[in-house]
């Protein structure tokens, strides 16, 4: 069964299943996760608790070992398994489907892990546990859901923002959700009017956000101009090299290049988005930009981002990271007054 993060206290307060999966890469919807099921376990009973961590030469018998053997003092324990960024392998594999098929009486087991791509959560013992118990995936929050997990925080820490301070806030943390999570503490704790400002963000939060290349690709794609030079300056204050940003955007271009080409020749977008194998989740940014972007647009782009390539390198005069900046725009839908000659 699948539980959402927020949507984990509604869960506990109804049932404590027998066993969990809390996985993913964000690291304090991970963290809050698995505290929330420690808390409930003991709160229902579970007054013994014992960890055993993933290593090499880990011996998976273990597992049914310890689970199985009773306490003279408990009646209820809480078993936790530390996966952490290692694969259980053959042996763990057929460990975890055996304890998924039987899970010991009067024990809770909470396994914790890093990242699990998709071919991961496909497999026989990852599915064995999302029918046997509860998963939890702590992902990242996407930028247009941001807003909405500061103000409900913000709110349930006590505090009434104002949507301007809420829009400030989340920008100032996107990417990183352990400074935001910090900074709403602080802002608890220095909070004195019936609501939150944007003057008391200014004073009292700093710039915590964190993006990636792919942040900065798909602004662009999204038309947010204002949103392109804010990464772009957050990627160069990071010491992100220049050559990785104008990759990342010279790959998506060139597929939108070839989208837009095929478009041409009278081919439905649907058809050659499932030819060039676009994510799911990835279309509605491609339509997005190929209502703004013609065939002829996409090769201008592909020259400028070949142009920016040898200011990276040397070959030509110029800063690479206005030519960075140029070519987002150009692709989030702001032409230069240069693009225009």
């Amino acid at each position: 069964m699948r539980v959402r993060p927020d949507q984990l206290a509604a869960h506990l307060r109804k049932t404590l299943a027998p066993l969990y999966l809390v996985f993913g890469e964000e690291p304090l919807q991970a963290r809050e996760a698995a505290d929330a099921i420690r808390v409930t376990a003991r709160e229902r009973g579970c007054d013994e608790r014992e960890c055993l961590t993933v290593e090499t030469g880990f011996d998976w018998t273990t597992l049914r070992q310890r689970a199985a053997s009773r306490s003279l003092f408990a009646g209820r324990r809480l078993l936790e398994l530390r996966l952490g960024n290692a694969k259980p392998g053959d042996a763990g594999a057929k460990a975890l489907v055996e304890y998924a098929a039987r899970p010991v009486d009067d024990t809770i087991l909470l396994i914790t892990a890093g990242k699990l791509d998709w071919q991961i959560q496909k497999s026989r013992w990852f599915v064995a546990l999302d029918g046997a118990g509860a998963v939890v995936q702590a992902a990242p929050v996407e930028p247009g859901q941001l807003s909405g997990w500061v103000e409900r925080r913000l709110r349930s820490r006590g505090l009434n923002p104002t949507p301007d301070a809420v829009t400030l806030l989340s920008e100032r943390v996107e990417g990183n959700l352990l400074a935001a999570a910090q900074e709403i503490e602080k802002l608890a704790l220095q909070a004195t009017g019936p609501e939150l400002t944007v003057e008391v963000v200014l004073a009292a939060v700093g710039d915590s956000a964190r993006y990636s290349i792919y942040d900065f690709v798909d602004a662009a794609l999204s038309g947010k101009p204002e949103r392109v030079a804010r990464i772009l300056d957050g990627l160069r204050g990071e010491g992100v090299e220049p050559v990785l940003i104008n990759w990342a955007l010279h790959q998506e271009v060139r597929r939108l290049a070839a989208l837009a080409f095929t478009q041409d020749r009278g081919q439905a977008l649907e058809t050659a988005l499932a030819e060039q194998k676009v994510w799911d989740k990835r279309k509605p940014l491609l339509r997005q930009a190929l209502q703004r972007l013609t065939l002829s647009d996409c090769r201008d782009l592909l020259r400028a981002c070949a142009q920016t390539d040898c200011l990276i390198k040397g070959a030509e005069v110029g800063s690479p990271w206005d030519a960075l900046l140029a070519n987002g725009l150009r692709l989030a839908g702001v032409v230069s007054i240069r693009a225009r000659q």
